[in-house]
């Protein structure tokens, strides 16, 4: 009956809070608008974890050739909006996505010889990032990105080897994910190129199809408790291979956005002594870094992220 109690509010949101991860931030700096990312023009999910196209999405319309530089320990984002564009009309309330479509966050990097021109499919990948669900709050990573106006922030690994790549950022939506098929999965690809850096081109490598199995506890799974979405307060397992973890010398071990008990992997940028870098992160709910800015002024973008900004 509980199941039964939450059904037409999850399908009625399954028609309209969809979404597509179409640009990129490096240290707090917008590369534009679909510049180095390969989006489709829907926002329809894939729910076939067996797709050929789950690596990078199918029906890719918008490809070009622009490959975004980013150093290693570089802060990046990944923004969301529900259609190409971001909104879709005015006080859009899907945008970036439902807000009933709870679930993790994740990010990937498959080594390739010329990101603009890879193929998306056939590809080895490792996992870099990920963030689940913060069982203290009931709050998930896709909670996370919209409070962050659409953006999904990580840092790109200090260790990993200077090259090109594709980065898959990826979310799945769990509202309906009570039987086989019910997960929605979004990602795209963008077009990248590390700099600096150290010598990894990965571990636990997967290939797309293949990384995920639709019985997995975190794919096929009731998030509901007393129709609240929290997974009853028990820990949640992203699915997919552990995150990169980049030896001594490299960048600590990643960390929770929020205390949790599960393996969240949102990091923080390291920032200069004198307070935070131009474009760099100042303060926000759970920043414990510099309030301060080397240059520019601290001014709050939302309740999570403040910006030192000209």
């Amino acid at each position: 009956m509980k199941v039964t109690l939450i059904l037409p509010l999850a399908f009625a949101a399954v028609a309209y809070g969809h979404t597509i991860f179409q640009k990129v931030s490096v240290n707090g700096v917008d590369q534009g608008q679909l510049k180095g990312v390969r989006a489709p023009s829907s926002d329809y999910p894939i729910t076939d974890v067996n797709d050929a196209d789950i690596g990078c999405n199918k029906a890719i319309q918008f490809k070009d050739s622009n490959v975004i530089n980013i150093p290693a320990g570089a802060r990046v984002g990944a923004w969301w909006g529900h259609v190409i564009g971001g909104a879709q009309g005015a006080n859009d309330p899907d945008n970036p996505i439902a807000k009933s479509h709870k679930g993790p966050t994740m990010v990937y990097l498959a080594k390739v010889p010329s990101a603009a021109t890879a193929d998306g499919r056939g590809l080895k990948w490792f996992k870099i990032a990920e963030d689940g669900l913060d069982t203290s709050s009931g709050t998930w990573g896709v909670d996370r990105m919209i409070n962050s106006g659409g953006w999904q922030y990580f840092e790109m690994p200090t260790c990993v080897a200077p090259g090109n790549y594709l980065m898959r950022a990826e979310l799945i939506a769990l509202h309906s994910a009570y039987s086989a098929g019910g997960a929605q999965f979004y990602m795209e690809c963008a077009q990248i190129n590390i700099t600096g850096g150290g010598t990894s081109t990965g571990t636990d490598l997967v290939s797309f199809p293949g990384a995920y199995q639709a019985n997995h506890a975190g794919i096929t799974i009731n998030i509901y408790e007393n129709s609240i979405p929290n997974n009853g307060g028990k820990p949640y397992t992203v699915p997919g291979p552990p995150v990169l973890k980049c030896p001594a010398g490299g960048n600590p071990a990643p960390q929770p956005a929020q205390p949790t008990t599960t393996s969240s992997t949102v990091t923080q940028p390291r920032q200069p002594a004198s307070g935070a870098v131009l474009y760099g992160q100042c303060g926000g709910q759970g920043w414990s870094g510099p309030t301060s800015c080397a240059q520019g002024t601290c001014k709050a973008v939302n309740d999570w992220y403040s910006q030192c900004q000209p």
